[in-house]
């Protein structure tokens, strides 16, 4: 597929172009745009387990991994119809939107996307990450040392993901606008292949993605630029309908206790999880599997969203300051009738400002 030519600004309908359009022309119907934008979960949300033959289809591949490695995946009270391997927010909208993933992982930009091309989802779960994930990897033979050199060099941009806005905070602590650079629209699994090819000077690569990429190209002068910029929010959300669905919210209030608790396992049996992720499933050695642990953050769950709402609603405001997306009031997309569940399903270790 082409690389698409740089632009030094893309505006909002660009963005929802770029963004939305996959999964709009999929549906063979355009953006919806009625009232239901601000529609919130009907009823309170069950306590007890799903009914039996309750199933949901998931789309977290580190916690099948977590959950089967643990022995937690004998705890889930319902069936996994299916463990999808997606993980990019475009394709994770698309599947909502195709009623083929009841619930999924991202960072925090996904839900706003989706509100902004129509497609109704909301925030069930919330984990905080107060470490930077992404470097800045350039390309082989680039000049650039820091933030700073990024003026007028092409970036990899990928909108609808949480590079996206990586590249946007970090541009602005550089004190460097949109306009300085030209961002480059691509989705990120393109990036390597632009990084390769010299069509981009710099991408945002997280790991274990940064480590493939230097051990091949290192060689060659590629090296990654560390900024402090952070992507604080990974959450869990689902479809406004899969929530509306009493047997299914039920389903997903279970799942979010026992994901949360996948995570906690993980960082608690570091070396089950190097051999079971980045050995087997990511192919990476064992020595740079333990050097990307080792360079984590311990996972943090909030008892209380304010935070996490508020870092959110900066997201929002910096896409919509850029033109990508319009004005938003994120507290929307908050489902909090899940809020703490997370944070009480793990030892106290694990709650942010623990």
């Amino acid at each position: 597929m082409p690389t698409p030519s740089p632009s030094p600004r893309l505006g909002r309908r660009g963005f929802l172009a770029l963004a939305g359009g996959t999964l709009l022309a999929a549906a063979g119907c355009a953006p919806q745009t009625t009232n239901a934008a601000h529609s919130e979960p009907a009823g309170e949300l069950p306590t007890g387990p799903p009914p039996a033959g309750t199933s949901l289809a998931v789309a977290v591949r580190t916690s099948q991994i977590q959950l089967a490695a643990s022995g937690l995946d004998k705890n889930l009270p319902f069936k996994v119809s299916s463990w999808i391997n997606l993980n990019a927010g475009p394709d994770i909208i698309q599947g909502f939107r195709a009623r083929s993933i009841d619930v999924a992982s991202n960072a925090g930009i996904p839900p706003i996307q989706a509100e902004a091309i129509g497609v109704k989802a909301r925030i069930v779960a919330v984990q905080e990450r107060h470490h930077p994930t992404y470097t800045f990897a350039t390309a082989p033979a680039s000049s650039i040392r820091t933030a700073e050199d990024f003026k007028g060099k092409k970036i990899a941009f990928s909108q609808g993901q949480a590079q996206g806005v990586v590249v946007l905070r970090a541009l602005k602590k550089a004190g460097l606008a949109n306009s300085d650079v030209q961002l480059v629209a691509l989705p990120s699994t393109q990036f390597l292949t632009a990084l390769q090819s010299k069509q981009v000077d710099v991408a945002p690569l997280g790991e274990p993605t940064l480590t493939k990429y230097l051990t091949q190209y290192g060689k060659d002068g590629a090296r990654g630029v560390p900024t402090d910029v952070v992507d604080l929010l990974t959450v869990l959300w689902a479809p406004l309908e899969v929530l509306n669905d009493p047997a299914k919210a039920a389903a997903v209030r279970s799942y979010v206790t026992l994901w949360a608790q996948g995570v906690a396992w993980a960082w608690d049996n570091s070396d089950q999880w190097i051999d079971a992720y980045y050995v087997k499933d990511q192919g990476v050695s064992a020595a740079d599997g333990r050097r990307i642990v080792d360079s984590l953050a311990k996972p943090r769950f909030p008892a209380n969203w304010d935070n996490a709402i508020a870092w959110e609603q900066e997201t929002a405001d910096l896409m919509a300051e850029g033109g990508f997306v319009p004005k938003l009031d994120v507290k929307t997309l908050f489902d909090r009738r899940f809020e703490g569940l997370a944070a009480a399903a793990v030892p106290a270790g694990f709650r942010a400002g623990a």
